[in-house]
């Protein structure tokens, strides 16, 4: 069957479908990953947007249960250039197409995904629509137009907890603000020794203290920051309470309520190989990366915090860190490694802070 790709303004990409039938709108990104598209497909961070993988053959291992990041995939669409329909992994316990099915997602595959990028490279995100349904090309921009768009929207409201729940582990408690929380940044956690205890990004600072932690975590999630003001002032709260330590939408938000502001990037960092260099030792992460917004590193108070790493595609913000109290954060996954796990140090830099704070020693 044929599907359609519309974008806002006036392209129309044909393909053939895959997955799900219908129609799906949402802000259209590429990500140039070369594998984890499942990881990729069920990152709630992702919530609202059309993927277009960069990589030609996608789909080549499979799906398996070990690998999702959250219970069910939010994004809106897959685009690829090439399906692989029978997958070879020792892990895979079924296939991508079947996958999308099941969750109701629209897939494509055949598009130009090189040209595609070339423009959202070029002119920015757009809004699009997917479709295999028989429509005018008139009615299918249309509704790319109408597609919503992430400035001011809160997506995390979407994917977060509804109820709180713990991890159990050893003596330090580490409080996750889930704003839409990877699962490996809680098996990270929980590696390390700790109980989590994840709560709803609604929640407000006298209920995290009412835990007793010795630790917050600021996940990642989906959309626009200041579409979570709410979260903003609960964090406004615990600063200085406890060792904060977030991840890029925390890492967003801990900068708003640091007094900074953000803006939305042209096309966003989405992929596993963004260069990040640590400007305390001037070392060079390869990392992995899902993000629309960044930090204006002209809006921070030099005076309490400072820009402690930078990408160096466009020395845009890819981290802070408070001078006088115990807060950090970044702006890239630092539990989702393209190589080694170099990245580890900033959850022993977490855990470091967590046993200075217990011992009394903040």
């Amino acid at each position: 069957m044929k599907g359609f790709l519309a974008l806002e303004d006036g392209t129309i990409f044909e393909g053939k479908a895959f997955g799900a039938l219908g129609s799906s709108s949402g802000e259209v990104v590429f990500n140039t990953s070369m594998t984890g598209y499942q990881e990729i497909l069920t990152d709630p961070s992702y919530c609202g947007q059309i993927i277009t993988m960069t990589y030609p053959l996608i789909g080549n291992y499979g799906i398996n249960k070990e690998d999702m990041e959250s219970s069910v995939p939010k994004v809106r669409g897959l685009i690829v250039r090439e399906l692989c329909d029978i997958p070879s992994n020792w892990r895979a316990t079924g296939n991508l197409e079947s996958f999308l099915k099941e969750h109701n997602i629209i897939g494509i595959q055949g598009l130009d995904t090189r040209a595609l990028t070339r423009k959202l490279r070029s002119q920015g995100t757009m809004g699009g629509i997917l479709t295999t349904e028989d429509m005018r090309k008139e009615e299918m921009v249309e509704m790319a137009k109408k597609a919503p768009g992430l400035l001011g929207q809160d997506l995390v409201s979407q994917v977060t907890t509804k109820v709180p729940y713990t991890i159990e582990g050893n003596e330090y408690r580490v409080v996750v603000m889930d704003f839409g929380v990877k699962q490996n940044i809680i098996k990270w956690l929980s590696s390390m020794g700790c109980t989590v205890t994840v709560v709803p990004a609604q929640t407000k600072a006298e209920e995290i203290a009412a835990f007793k932690p010795d630790g917050l975590m600021l996940s990642n999630g989906p959309g626009d920051p200041k579409g979570v003001m709410y979260a903003v002032e609960t964090i406004k709260k615990m600063l200085g309470r406890l060792p904060i330590f977030g991840i890029c939408m925390g890492h967003l938000l801990l900068g708003l309520a640091l007094g900074g502001d953000t803006y939305k990037l042209p096309y966003g960092h989405r992929g596993g190989n963004q260069p990040v260099k640590d400007l305390a030792t001037g070392r060079i992460y390869i990392t992995s990366q899902n993000h629309g917004f960044t930090i204006d590193p002209d809006s921070l108070n030099s005076d309490s915090v400072e820009v402690s790493h930078l990408n160096l595609n466009d020395n845009t913000v890819e981290g802070i860190k408070c001078k006088r109290i115990p807060a950090f954060s970044v702006q890239y996954y630092p539990e989702a490694f393209p190589g080694s796990a170099d990245s580890k140090y900033l959850f022993d830099d977490f855990f470091k802070l967590m046993k200075e704070f217990k011992k009394g020693a903040m």
